[in-house]
């Protein structure tokens, strides 16, 4: 499977994998998703905050609709 690789990286390393998020047309949650984005240039240790902080953001988008239902 080298495909995941990058002839650039240090042996072991994977390579990012510049993903770009489909647009969901709620300003908030895509710049959430491109967030997810910043893991790419993290070490693995430290991609957790950048999940919790994007799981974070959507949870508060999720309860801004609910709110707004009522």
């Amino acid at each position: 499977m080298s495909e995941s690789f990058s002839a650039e990286a240090p042996a072991g390393a994977v390579a990012p994998l510049g993903l770009a998020p489909a647009p969901t047309g709620q300003a908030a949650v895509d710049t959430l998703m491109v967030r997810l984005g910043d893991a790419d240039d993290l070490p693995t240790a430290d991609h957790i905050e950048v999940y919790e902080d994007v799981h974070r953001g959507l949870r508060e988008a999720l309860t801004a609709l609910d709110d707004n239902r009522s």
